[in-house]
C-alpha cells in the first residue's frame, strides 16, 4: 500500500491513472431513496475523475474519499452517523489529504452541528446537493477547512444527474421527491420538502433508459408514491404512470415503494392487477391499528379504511404479498391501543412487517408529548415481533410445493457458497435460494427461472427442484 505522501503525489501526478482523482466509497444509511441518491452521488463523483474503490480497498481503508450518506427518521441513525464519521476520522490521522464527506437527511437537518462535532470532515452537503460534492471537495482541499452547503430548495431533480447503479438488472427511478403530509412522528417533511412530482415523460425515459442499459425491473421511488401526480392537478397520473410501464419492451418487472392509504384509490389496484409486468407486491405502512394513535401521528385514514383496501386489492390479486411498517410505543399508547394494534395484524395477515419501537425525533410533534415508559415498549415490541413472525411462516409455508418465478440478483449469496444456490425474488418480493439441479444451466443475474419450492426457512424460501419426481427447473434469459 503507498505512504500517504505518495499517494498525493501520485494523484498530482497521474489524474488519469488507476485512482483517477482519487478513490472513493460511499456508506448509505436508511431508505431506499438514500441508496438512489448514493446511485447519483457516485454518479456525480466518476463523472469529476473519481474511481470506485473495490471491496479490498475499502476494507482496507486504502481509499482518497468517504462518503457517508445518512439518514434521520430514527435516533440510532443518528447515533450510527456520528459513530462512523468517529471512526473515519482515523483515516485522516493516517493520511491527512484523504477527505470524508456527510450528505443526505441528517445533513440536511444537523449542517452546522456536524462541522462542529466533526471537523475533520471535509464536506456536508444536503438532500439536495448531490451535485454540488465535486466542487465542495475541491474548496475543502484548497482552503482547509469545512466547506457547507445545504439548500431549503430543490433546483432541479436528482434524475437529471448521472448515476452509477448498483445492478445491471435492476433500477430504482425516482418519481418524485419530499412529502406534503404531516405526521407527527415524521422528520422526513423538513429534510425533503415539499412533494414534487416528475413529468410523466420523464420518468419514461428513465425506465427506459435502465431497460436499455440491461435492466429488466424497475422499482419507482416516492416518500408517498402513490399520490404521484396530485401536485401537477392529475389525480389518476400513478396509475397511468404503471399502465404505461407495462409498454416497455423488454421491462419484466415493475414494484413500487411506499404507498399512502390515503392515496390507494380502486384505480391503482386495477393498474396493479391488470399490467403483466407489475408485480403484485405491495408495502404498506399500517404504523398502528389504533384510530385513536392515528389521529395522534395526523395519519389521514382509520383502521377500518386500511383494511378496506387489503380486501380490494387481495380480491384483485389473491397472490398479493402484502408487508407494512408499524411503530410501537407512540407517545400516549395505552395497553388497549396496543391491542387494537395486535387485533388488526391479526386479521391484516402481512406477508412480513416492519416493526419499530418509537423513537422521538427533535423538532418533530410527538417528541414534545408524553413518552411510554421504555419497558413497556420493549414489552410490546417483543408480543406483536411474536405474533408477526407466526404469521410470516405460516405465510411462507404455504408456498411449499408450488411453482414461483424467481429473478436472479445474485450469483452467491452470504451462505450460497456452501449450498451451491443462487439468490433471487419471486414475484411477489420474497426472497428464494435456487439450487442447480445437475446438469442444469447455472442461471445469470438477471435471467428468470421457473422452479418447485421445496422448502421455508424463517425469512426465505428454497427451491432445491428434483426434476426426476416432477419439480419444476426451467431457466429463460
Amino acid at each position: 500500500m503507498m505512504t500517504p505522501a505518495e499517494r498525493g503525489m501520485a494523484l498530482a501526478e497521474e489524474p488519469d491513472g488507476p485512482r483517477g482523482k482519487g478513490l472513493y466509497y460511499v456508506r448509505t444509511l436508511g431508505c431506499q431513496m438514500n441508496v438512489h441518491d448514493s446511485e447519483r452521488i457516485a454518479g456525480v463523483l466518476e463523472a469529476q475523475g473519481y474511481r470506485p474503490a473495490s471491496l479490498e480497498q475499502a476494507r482496507a481503508l486504502d481509499l482518497d474519499l468517504l462518503v457517508l450518506n445518512t439518514c434521520a427518521v430514527r435516533e440510532n441513525a443518528s447515533k450510527r452517523m456520528y459513530g462512523t464519521i468517529g471512526k473515519w476520522a482515523r483515516l485522516k490521522q493516517a493520511n491527512p489529504q484523504a477527505q470524508i464527506a456527510v450528505g443526505g437527511c441528517m445533513a440536511q437537518k444537523d449542517r452546522e452541528r456536524i462541522a462542529r462535532r466533526a471537523p475533520w470532515v471535509d464536506a456536508v452537503f444536503g438532500t439536495k446537493n448531490i451535485g454540488d460534492l465535486p466542487g465542495l471537495l475541491d474548496r475543502a482541499r484548497g482552503q482547509h477547512r469545512p466547506q457547507v452547503q445545504v439548500s431549503d430548495r430543490l433546483s432541479a431533480f436528482p434524475a437529471d444527474l448521472p448515476a452509477v447503479r448498483g445492478s445491471k438488472s435492476s433500477a430504482w427511478v425516482a418519481i418524485s421527491v419530499g412529502c406534503n403530509n404531516t405526521c407527527t412522528f415524521c422528520i422526513v417533511p423538513q429534510v425533503r420538502g415539499r412533494e414534487r412530482d416528475r413529468p410523466l415523460g420523464d420518468v419514461l425515459a428513465e425506465v427506459e433508459r435502465c431497460v436499455a442499459a440491461g435492466a429488466k425491473e424497475v422499482t419507482l421511488l416516492g416518500q408517498n408514491v402513490n399520490s404521484y401526480g396530485y401536485s401537477m392537478g392529475q389525480r389518476d397520473a400513478f396509475s397511468r404512470l404503471l399502465r404505461a410501464c407495462g409498454g416497455v419492451e423488454g421491462l419484466e418487472r415493475v414494484r413500487f415503494t411506499s404507498p399512502h392509504p390515503a392515496a390507494f384509490t380502486d384505480e391503482v389496484i386495477a393498474a396493479m392487477a391488470e399490467t403483466p409486468n407489475v408485480m403484485h407486491q405491495l408495502h404498506m405502512p399500517l404504523q398502528s391499528g389504533s384510530d385513536r394513535i392515528l389521529r395522534a401521528m395526523r395519519r389521514s385514514y382509520r383502521s377500518e379504511r386500511f383494511l378496506s383496501i387489503l380486501d380490494k386489492v387481495r380480491r384483485a390479486m389473491p397472490d398479493a404479498q402484502i408487508s407494512t411498517d408499524v411503530i410501537v410505543g407512540f407517545p400516549g399508547e395505552s395497553e388497549e391501543d396496543f391491542q387494537a394494534t395486535m387485533d388488526l395484524m391479526g386479521r391484516a395477515r402481512f406477508s412480513s412487517a416492519f416493526i419499530f419501537e418509537y423513537s422521538p425525533r427533535p423538532g418533530t410533534p410527538a417528541a414534545a408529548m408524553e413518552q411510554v415508559p421504555k419497558p413497556v415498549v420493549q414489552e410490546r415490541f417483543d408480543r406483536l415481533l411474536a405474533l408477526q413472525e407466526r404469521i410470516t411462516q405460516g405465510n411462507l409455508d404455504s408456498f411449499v410445493g408450488r411453482r414461483a418465478e424467481v429473478m436472479i440478483a445474485q450469483r452467491q449469496g452470504r451462505r450460497d457458497g456452501m449450498t451451491h444456490r443462487v439468490t433471487g425474488r419471486e414475484r411477489g418480493g420474497v426472497l428464494v435460494h435456487v439450487g442447480v439441479p445437475e446438469g442444469q444451466p447455472v442461471p445469470e443475474v438477471g435471467d428468470l427461472v421457473a422452479c418447485t419450492i421445496t422448502g421455508a426457512g424463517k425469512h426465505y424460501l428454497t427451491a432445491d427442484p428434483d426434476p426426476s419426481q416432477g419439480q419444476a427447473y426451467a431457466l429463460s434469459h
